[in-house]
């Protein structure tokens, strides 16, 4: 999993690429982000990226993860500019922070709800998404408390609302964490569930307080 900074780098490799102009000095103008060449050898470890003197592409396989984080980010500039309404001084900034994450089943619901856009809000192209090629309609899952889920039903957590610090730093150390798929294993007489080879029981209170996105159709 890449981190926001190797992301941002990508990221910018693909713009300044879409202009045609593909030196590292054009890159470092272009990120949001310092970074170093040890930076560059990592990704280019990873067969992401390809250098050649001042030059640098993106590979293949670097090609495809940039082209997810332009796709969310184009997606978040349309979110917070027709639906949330932030001033276009706000909505680089806030669409920055939404694309490192977005869950994949959220893009594509959010790219629905938007009736899958071609082009975002300053007329650059959204790379095209699974949920375009049907131009799906319906929005299929929902993001619910874990609470809610019935024995054998899974989610993959969205956001936790705890009652206080400590028992949120708690469910952490458990590795209750955004991004991590849940499975309800029943609900009486405790309330039980399992993820990644582990199986806890939590109070009804606390899981009351975990929102998953709801996983269906196996996906």
């Amino acid at each position: 999993m890449l981190n926001e900074k190797q992301e941002e780098i990508l990221e910018s490799i693909w713009s300044v690429s879409d202009r045609q102009n593909n030196n590292i000095e054009a890159v470092r103008k272009r990120s949001s982000v310092d970074f170093t060449e040890a930076d560059l050898d990592e990704l280019e470890q990873q067969n992401l990226i390809v250098r050649d003197q001042d030059k640098i592409s993106l590979a293949n396989k670097g090609k495809a993860i940039a082209e997810i984080i332009i796709r969310r980010h184009r997606l978040a500039e349309i979110l917070v500019s027709s639906i949330l309404k932030l001033k276009q001084s706000d909505m680089e900034e806030m669409a920055c922070k939404v694309e490192h994450s977005l869950l994949p089943e959220v893009e594509e619901s959010i790219c629905t709800l938007l009736g899958h856009p071609e082009f975002c809000p300053d007329g650059k192209r959204i790379p095209r998404g699974r949920c375009c090629s049907g131009k799906r309609k319906v929005i299929d899952s929902s993001v619910v408390s874990l609470r809610e889920l019935a024995p054998g039903e899974s989610g993959k957590i969205t956001y936790i609302k705890p009652d206080n610090h400590s028992s949120f730093h708690q469910l952490i150390s458990f590795g209750l964490h955004p991004g991590v798929v849940v499975t309800v294993h029943r609900k009486n007489p405790a309330f039980c569930i399992k993820f990644e080879n582990t199986e806890l029981a939590l109070d009804e209170n606390v899981a009351a307080n975990i929102y998953v996105w709801k996983l269906t159709n196996g996906e």
